[in-house]
């Protein structure tokens, strides 16, 4: 059996004010071309369809569009399922009416974890799509109080669906979380990944994926594999911040063989405008040759200069930021303490940790850095309601 993985869409996105959605086009196309010339039996958006919970009427259509030409043009079914940027009720609405066409869309995380079944010669492929949920949603709708974090649900998600596996069939398991090879805290790909938790309580072990032959993930958006090659990232289809100027963009064509062995190809977008710095000095810049790429500009003048984005501008009419950093500052940026880059990549709670330490003169207690956990993680699921 063949199929795409691809995640992260985040139609509606807006990078420094400018929409995205052209550029979104650019590459959905591309996805579409690959489908025609590659025939999967599936395609997999893992999570975050929408940028947000409140997609503008230009998002929907775009997303709209693209599933009708899949599902009912190219005649693929299309698995998918909510990320954290998603509204799970939004995205569940008429999910049963549109599996009879081809459109299997899981929102909201439920207590029955049916998979979705395909077919190919060699049997059954059972796909279990996992919605993101928040700890307490799930502690909720699973009636499981050992529930605290992301990797508590998912090993009781798991440990729930390996009690009625059938071990016929193989297993394809589809999920939007921050998987790593141990739990362990790491960075995230890119500034624009909203944080799912503080306090530790986000990363997910990848261990507890043992019993699938192949994890197709999102939230991440770097393409990368996570302790096994076929514990995967799609990684999103565009760049979405300057942090991600270096990321290869692109998509997974995965094929399965009848013992459940794991063939993965990466394919490349090619983006309508790349997105990328450029250090220059003003006079530098304004000889180089008219581009539309998404920049970030610094200059490295040592004075002043008068209107820079519309001097930037008449180069790259796509700038989208400016600033000026003389040589000397961007040598001193070089030699930066650590103490200071350590506070700015901090999570919200070593941050108030600190600030309480530097105010109070000792640490705060576990009493306090729960509360403080506590009251983010409530701001962050209210965020991912739509409120």
């Amino acid at each position: 059996m063949k199929w795409i993985h691809t995640a992260d869409w985040h139609l509606g996105k807006l990078v420094q004010g400018v929409h995205m959605t052209e550029d979104q086009r650019y590459v959905l196309e591309q996805l579409l071309q690959a489908i025609v010339e590659e025939r999967p039996d599936a395609v997999i958006i893992a999570g975050d369809l929408y940028d947000r919970a409140v997609p503008p009427t230009e998002a929907v259509e775009l997303l709209s569009e693209t599933l009708q030409r899949i599902i009912v043009d190219l005649h693929t079914p299309v698995l998918a399922i909510a990320g954290n940027h998603d509204s799970p009720d939004r995205l569940d609405f008429a999910a049963k009416i549109m599996e009879q066409r081809g459109l299997h869309l899981a929102g909201r995380l439920r207590r029955e974890l049916e998979p979705v079944v395909l077919h190919d010669e060699a049997g059954e492929v059972h796909f279990h799509l996992i919605p993101y949920a928040d700890p307490a949603q799930a502690r909720h709708v699973l009636d499981d109080d050992s529930i605290r974090t992301h990797d508590d649900m998912m090993r009781a998600i798991i440990s729930r669906l390996e009690e009625r596996m059938s071990r016929q069939a193989r297993h394809v398991l589809i999920g939007h979380a921050f998987v790593t090879p141990h739990g362990e805290p790491q960075d995230n790909t890119s500034d624009s990944e909203r944080p799912l938790a503080i306090g530790g309580a986000e990363h997910v072990r990848a261990e507890w994926f043992r019993p699938f032959h192949y994890v197709a993930l999102g939230h991440l958006h770097q393409a990368h594999y996570v302790g096994s090659e076929t514990i995967r990232y799609a990684g999103s289809p565009l760049k979405y911040s300057i942090s991600e100027e270096n990321h290869r963009k692109g998509f997974y064509v995965v094929e399965m063989d009848a013992s459940g062995g794991i063939q993965v190809d990466k394919r490349l977008f090619s983006p309508l405008r790349d997105m990328r710095r450029v250090k220059a000095t003003m006079e530098e810049l304004l000889t180089h040759p008219v581009n539309e790429d998404y920049v970030f500009v610094t200059l490295l003048n040592e004075h002043p200069v008068l209107y820079p984005m519309e001097k930037v501008r008449t180069v790259y009419p796509n700038a989208l930021h400016v600033e000026r950093r003389p040589p000397a500052a961007v040598a001193a940026d070089s030699q930066e303490s650590e103490l200071p880059r350590a506070r700015r990549e901090a999570d919200p709670a070593a941050l108030f940790a600190a600030f309480y330490e530097e105010v109070q003169g000792r640490p705060p207690g576990e009493a306090q850095q729960a509360l403080l956990i506590e009251t983010w993680n409530e701001l962050l699921r209210a965020e991912g309601d739509g409120a």
